[in-house]
């Protein structure tokens, strides 16, 4: 799974509807160009093709009166919405997401109530201890890694990567259960988009030619 099409959908589902260059501040804003894909180039490509597929609505927008060329603004679909929905799910249940799909994930965590949020990290932790115990049939901790050559290195490191990351997601469940964070049905969301000509203190500021589309 890749993270730019959560990342994208998620920025035009919060927005209501956004043009291209507001999903780039947007993502650069979060700091997804530092620890994901997002790059300008996979933004515009991910609008371009989520439209032709039917999850983004592409609506062309005349040019303004100060002048300049006209622009595309995306509004999420029906069919968006259940794959924004089911990515999210995905990016925060499956263990073995890379960081910057779970990175996604959480990002959009409050967009759940707060009961599913819950669950679905405790249904990763299942996924991580099972996987932990598959590791585990073929190497004992307790004897180092040195019992299977060099190459045990590799299992002891996927044990205490498997150990960190139960421990991070259960101080996440603990942290959601006890109260944190606003989540969907409990009142004013979290606004983690810009609005429009809002200055981004972490743009890059390198033009693309998407940027006027």
């Amino acid at each position: 799974m890749s993270a730019i099409r959560l990342l994208v959908l998620g920025a035009v589902r919060q927005h209501g509807r956004a043009h291209g260059y507001q999903v780039r501040n947007d993502l650069e804003f979060w700091g997804a160009h530092e620890w994901s894909n997002a790059k300008p180039g996979s933004i515009y490509h991910a609008l371009k093709q989520m439209a032709k597929q039917g999850l983004l609505h592409a609506h062309e927008i005349a040019p303004s009166t100060a002048g300049g060329p006209p622009r595309t603004e995306y509004e999420i679909t029906e069919s968006g919405t259940k794959e924004f929905f089911a990515l999210l799910r995905e990016a925060l249940t499956s263990y073995d997401q890379k960081v910057d799909v779970l990175s996604a994930g959480i990002g959009f965590i409050v967009d759940l109530e707060r009961h599913e949020a819950v669950e679905l990290l405790q249904e990763r932790v299942r996924s991580i201890e099972e996987w932990r115990a598959s590791v585990t049939d073929y190497y004992t901790p307790e004897d180092g890694p040195e019992s299977l050559g060099h190459i045990g290195e590799i299992m002891n490191m996927w044990v205490h990567s498997a150990d960190a990351g139960a421990a991070w997601t259960r101080s996440l469940i603990e942290r959601i259960e006890g109260g944190a964070y606003t989540f969907a049905g409990e009142g004013e969301p979290f606004v983690g988009v810009l609005a429009e000509g809002q200055e981004n203190p972490y743009a890059t500021g390198v033009p693309h030619a998407g940027d006027q589309t």
